[in-house]
């Protein structure tokens, strides 16, 4: 592949999202000694300050050169594909944002802490991040179709596929034998653990104000789009 012109622009997508992952997951892997030798609030907005301004510049730059490279096909013309794009980032969206999502401990206004979810999404998927990403790069690159679209989409995936395995493991030491129960109990790939019986939805459990406030989201994500798509 020919990485001269616009082609480069994949590699510094790429670039971005390693640099997205490294502060990231790597202020998880350093979360607990932060905390301890400057405190949960101040380590947040650390935190918080550097991993917002990169998640921004990297949606950014995805969103100039989402048609860069090579277009490798062209479905957006198909009848019907529309509503089941919409539909299934929908539904990704719900992932990424779930219920258990708590907006007033990124600016510190309550304390940050660790928790262990055991309710809500955390019951048809224990990394519902991951399979978000995961249906949103799906979805964007069956619309998208362009070399840039896959490009991004194996390093969000695959970031999210690390941040599975990073996440049990610092879940596991600070948790112990509750997240092994949490894992006896859940699964990684949706509504597994429901249809093998050892999870049981509660819908009340999703009956939350942020999961009204996602649906707003998606409503004005889906006008936005005809400026954007």
């Amino acid at each position: 592949m020919n990485f001269g012109g616009h082609h480069h622009s994949s590699l510094v997508m790429l670039g971005l999202i390693i640099i997205f992952a490294i502060i990231h997951s790597g202020g998880a892997a350093i979360r607990s000694r932060a905390e301890a030798l400057i405190g949960a609030r101040a380590w947040r907005l650390i935190f918080a300050g550097l991993s917002i301004p990169s998640a921004g510049v990297l949606i950014g730059y995805f969103l100039v050169h989402r048609y860069d490279g090579v277009q490798l096909w062209n479905l957006q013309g198909f009848p019907g594909m529309v509503p089941l794009i919409f539909v299934f980032t929908a539904i990704s969206f719900l992932f990424l944002y779930p219920a258990t999502y708590n907006l007033l401990e990124i600016p510190a206004l309550l304390k940050p802490e660790v928790r262990l979810y055991t309710t809500g999404i955390i019951r048809i998927s224990r990394h519902p991040q991951a399979i978000g990403q995961i249906l949103w790069c799906l979805t964007h690159g069956l619309w998208i179709g362009s070399s840039f679209m896959m490009f991004t989409s194996v390093g969000l995936i695959g970031h999210h596929l690390f941040a599975v395995w990073h996440g049990d493991r610092r879940l596991k030491e600070k948790f112990g034998e509750s997240f092994e129960e949490l894992r006896r109990t859940t699964s990684v790939f949706p509504f597994l653990a429901v249809i093998d019986g050892r999870q049981k939805l509660h819908w009340d459990e999703f009956l939350r104000p942020s999961q009204l406030g996602i649906c707003i989201a998606i409503g004005v994500l889906w006008w936005a789009h005809r400026f954007i798509s």
